[in-house]
């Protein structure tokens, strides 16, 4: 078991302190290059001088919206929406994950699938079932466009000849169609053969590993049925792709509980054994409540997370690659400038689809009505969707609205807030906080690693 009781926290209590909401139209950050100021709509980034800085900290403050947009007009900004009220109308398809087994040989303690049968009988999707979602998947598409086609369970390899059929029929279309398509599966990793790595190579899977630490951390939490510790199997199991990809990559993903905190640790191990990425989320909701993270194990975590940042800056600095993947993707939407009023593309372009074809509106709410999206027979339910897409969006949601972190996270994760709430703003505040400084010191040092599209920063 982890054992991080006695670590103090100060770096993700200085966070949590910086980064808590003041102003829903901007936030400002120090970061060891400079000042720096985002204007949340659109997330654009700018940095500015000790005076203006101090200026935009007292107007903050002060909540005087007038003297906020007197302030930036005067150095040639604004506070223009990018993003309105309006939710996304009529999406076409373009990314479906498909349970096609609604079971597992493994006992996670946490599982939101209910030891993956999402709290009903076990079952394999057929694959008939399968390829009427990837008939689902292409209906709309024209040349040039590109979709996902992704595996989960349960264990998804318990139904493996589905997988490759409906794998076969997708690329098949892609082709008639002039369309890519780019598949991807998450596994418990127990199951994989040399066959298997074969066919993950000449498709191009992007391989999800779910390993949550290293050893015991991992065995305590994701063992088999039987009892027995599952880390020396999936290590076994997972080498020979690790050793073959080229096409395929082959990720690790950790499940962070109370019990599993040692981060760093985790990522320089796994990195050292040649996954393509490692990335980790807090459990947040799992249907028991076990191992759930409270606010004191997120502060933990934060401070493990910054640790595996600073490491990654000076990798980064050195010319290093360190794939870190919260990081990566962190970066890489700060230097784009993303903003979003959704966490993801579920309910919308991205859909989840039961072992029965049944559609939801991603792969966590199979088998719940609170994302029922209709079925691959009648297709996507309209009524549920708009429905959907426009009480979840986050302009509807609270205390998202006055929050300036809200275009970047979207408003947390749909079936995480749905049913348990958002224990973790302070946490996914810190977390952006301390990407927006590191960025800052990043683009400055290391440019060149943003490749050629221009910064948001001025």
């Amino acid at each position: 078991m982890s054992d991080l009781g006695d670590t103090q926290t100060v770096t993700a209590r200085r966070l949590f302190e910086v980064s808590a909401p003041v102003s829903p139209d901007l936030h400002l950050v120090r970061s060891q290059v400079g000042l720096h100021l985002l204007l949340p709509n659109g997330n654009r980034l700018f940095d500015v001088d000790a005076a203006t800085f101090e200026s935009l900290e007292a107007v903050r403050q002060s909540a005087n919206g007038g003297a906020l947009e007197e302030l930036l007009r005067a150095k040639g900004l604004d506070l223009r929406k990018f993003i309105d009220d309006a939710p996304v109308v009529d999406p076409q398809v373009r990314a479906l994950s498909l349970a096609v087994a609604q079971k597992c040989n493994l006992g996670c303690t946490y599982c939101y699938a209910q030891q993956g049968t999402f709290g009903g009988p076990a079952k394999n999707m057929p694959l008939q079932t399968a390829l009427l979602a990837v008939d689902l998947l292409f209906k709309d598409v024209r040349s040039g466009d590109r979709v996902n086609l992704s595996f989960l369970g349960g264990e998804p390899l318990v139904n493996r000849s589905v997988i490759r059929s409906a794998t076969e029929r997708a690329r098949q279309v892609s082709s008639e169609k002039g369309a890519e398509v780019t598949f991807s599966i998450t596994t418990n990793g127990t199951l994989l053969t040399p066959e298997d790595g074969d066919f993950f190579e000449q498709y191009g899977f992007a391989v999800t590993v779910s390993l949550d630490g290293l050893g015991q951390d991992h065995d305590q939490l994701r063992p088999f049925k039987g009892g027995q510790g599952s880390f020396a199997r999936v290590i076994q199991r997972v080498a020979p792709l690790i050793a073959q990809q080229r096409q395929m990559q082959v990720s690790a993903r950790v499940t962070v509980t109370p019990r599993n905190l040692t981060l760093k640790e985790t990522l320089d191990a796994f990195v050292a054994f040649g996954f393509h990425s490692v990335g980790f989320s807090p459990l947040l909701r799992s249907p028991t409540g076990s191992d759930e993270m409270t606010l004191s194990d997120l502060e933990m975590m934060l401070d493990q997370m910054v640790m595996c940042g600073e490491e990654f800056e000076r990798r980064v600095i050195a010319g290093q690659r360190y794939p870190f993947a919260n990081m990566v993707n962190a970066m890489r939407e700060i230097h784009r400038g993303t903003h979003r009023p959704y966490p993801c593309g579920a309910g919308a372009g991205y859909l989840g689809v039961s072992a029965d074809g049944d559609l939801s509106a991603c792969h966590r709410f199979v088998g719940d009505e609170d994302g029922a999206m209709g079925d691959l027979v009648n297709g996507v339910d309209r009524g549920k969707q708009v429905m959907w897409l426009t009480e979840r969006h986050v302009h509807r949601q609270q205390p998202c609205q006055q929050c300036w972190a809200r275009y970047m996270c979207g408003g947390g994760c749909h079936h995480e807030v749905i049913k348990r709430g958002r224990p973790a703003c302070d946490y996914i505040r810190g977390w952006l906080h301390y990407c927006l400084s590191a960025y800052s010191s990043l683009v400055s040092a290391r440019p060149d690693y943003f490749g050629s599209q221009p910064a948001t920063t001025h």
